[in-house]
């Protein structure tokens, strides 16, 4: 197997570092595993399936992806064609690792931005696919509510997509009702779902779901 690390992680400058070292071993021994599963030609990270869940790994993972595409867009320090491959098959190890483990609207709004930002139409379709496996339908109406207008709109869609009986449990929610009930009405105008039909007359005729539900 080859080494994880080809190059001295200090090579990358002092962000990157900071962040590695901060790494909780849990974390860095993931990642590492992950990186050490493809050689640095491919640049096509393939984690192994059924990781376990770690909000913490999470939150450590998206501030290292920050720090490597960071450091991938600054100049000011010229990187050594080596150096350049590593740090292309760290971020792509990282942003597929994240991609796979993700549950919160967070990080998944970071990996859409990145997505978004090269113009990587399938990379989108494949966060949004993962939706429905990944995030709860709390953590899309937080997507739902994003600033970026994109992303607004990916969340609004795979909510419109969701079962009815899912949002209708959140409309009691004071912080999630609003968006919900959009979804609500796309359902019954675009989707002509009957349940969400009756739903949304049931709330503009002020009826209580509770009793027949």
């Amino acid at each position: 197997m080859e080494k994880p690390l080809n190059i001295r992680i200090e090579d990358f400058g002092s962000r990157v570092a900071n962040v590695w070292e901060n790494l909780r071993p849990a974390t860095r021994n993931l990642f590492e595993q992950a990186l050490a599963s493809i050689a640095p030609s491919t640049l096509s990270a393939r984690p192994a399936a059924n990781i376990p869940y770690d909000r913490r790994a999470e939150w450590e993972l998206s501030r290292l992806l920050t720090a490597l595409d960071e450091r991938a867009a600054d100049d000011s320090l010229a990187l050594s064609a080596e150096q350049k491959d590593e740090l292309l098959r760290m971020i792509e190890t990282c942003a597929t690792v994240l991609q796979t483990t993700a549950q919160s609207a967070e990080v998944f709004a970071q990996l859409l931005e990145r997505a978004l930002r090269s113009s990587d139409y399938r990379k989108v379709d494949q966060l949004s696919d993962a939706f429905s496996t990944q995030l709860t339908t709390t953590e899309i109406c937080e997507l739902a509510r994003h600033p970026n207008p994109a992303i607004r709109a990916i969340a609004q869609d795979a909510l419109a997509q969701s079962p009815t009986s899912v949002l209708v449990e959140l409309l009691g929610d004071p912080v999630d009702a609003e968006i919900v009930r959009d979804a609500l009405l796309r359902q019954a105008d675009e989707y002509e779902i009957e349940e969400a039909r009756w739903i949304i007359a049931a709330l503009e005729e002020g009826d209580p779901l509770d009793d027949e539900m």
